[in-house]
């Protein structure tokens, strides 16, 4: 089979050294393979999204010497086919529309044992399930009550987990990274990588993740949910992607389960932090890839910066 990858940047700022180093790493390995290298454009987030940062990161993407084979495919396009995939789910009773706020949620936390941390999981704070608990009547016929168009909808993790069957996968570590194999024969890939099983069960999912947002008001999707659909129809097989978001695979893996989509070998690299050890976030302007442009710098130096 062929290795389809991709890299799937927001334009919601410049690109860093961080993006380098995942874009080129992606593009290096389908290149490697004599597979495919895709490029998404993840613009479900319309406040923040604009089309000149968009511009900039292909220009960027272009001065490294990365070429994609097929014109960028853009979330923002795709809207129809995350509401489809969000009613297929409603009406299996797998969502709830959620009004609580962050402070709703610290608050629900934090009134039975004050001073101690809140729980936190592969999607930020551990949903304490409010909206859950007080809508089991109407979740009960789904078909009555349509889902609600404008509202922030969570997956019952409860209920998804024991629709699924599959919570076995194979992974194999390299080091500073993880490849996370799920449904695929493992391949070896040199002496410097460690392979094993790793399991998560369905109360993995509902004490260390639980309820979490597909769908948020402003938006009507969820990076949780246009990233799989995306990878899917696209025909992405391998994911390559920061060990940060490592965790939220569960998530996906879950998704992918539940609308019947294949689950990608995962890689999950190691991060390019500074030099106080802090992972590169976009407000990091000092390393944005347009700024060595400007002093000078060339793809061969960029490479040379994050190790590829």
């Amino acid at each position: 089979m062929a290795v389809v990858t991709r890299f799937a940047p927001s334009p919601t700022g410049p690109l860093h050294l961080g993006h380098a180093y995942s874009a080129l790493l992606a593009h290096d390995m389908a290149r490697a393979e004599g597979g495919v290298f895709l490029l998404r454009i993840e613009d479900i987030d319309p406040q923040r999204c604009k089309r000149e940062w968009e511009a900039q990161l292909i220009d960027d993407l272009g001065w490294l010497g990365i070429t994609w084979d097929s014109e960028p495919h853009r979330q923002s396009e795709r809207l129809p086919v995350y509401q489809q995939a969000l009613d297929s789910l409603w009406q299996r009773g797998l969502l709830y529309p959620c009004t609580c706020t962050r402070r709703d949620i610290e608050g629900a936390l934090s009134a039975p044992q004050e001073g101690v941390a809140f729980p936190a999981g592969a999607d930020g704070l551990i949903y304490p399930g409010t909206c859950r608990d007080t809508l089991q009547l109407e979740r009960s016929f789904p078909e009555a009550h349509p889902r609600p168009t404008e509202a922030t909808l969570r997956v019952d993790m409860g209920l998804a987990v024991h629709a699924n069957s599959i919570f076995t996968h194979r992974i194999d570590t390299p080091e500073g990274g993880w490849h996370w194999y799920a449904g695929y024969q493992e391949t070896s890939h040199g002496p410097d990588r460690r392979s094993g099983l790793i399991e998560f069960t369905p109360q993995d999912m509902i004490q260390g993740v639980g309820d979490f947002v597909i769908a948020r008001r402003e938006m009507g999707t969820s990076y949780h949910l246009s990233v799989v659909l995306d990878d899917a129809a696209q025909g992405v097989n391998l994911v390559v992607r920061g060990e940060d978001l490592a965790a939220a695979t569960r998530i996906h893996v879950v998704l992918q389960n539940l609308l019947g989509l294949p689950t990608p070998t995962y890689h999950h690299h190691r991060l390019i932090r500074d030099d106080q050890g802090k992972r590169l976030a976009k407000r990091d302007d000092a390393r944005a890839l347009s700024k060595y442009r400007a002093e000078g710098a060339t793809p061969a130096d960029i490479r040379r910066m994050v190790g590829v």
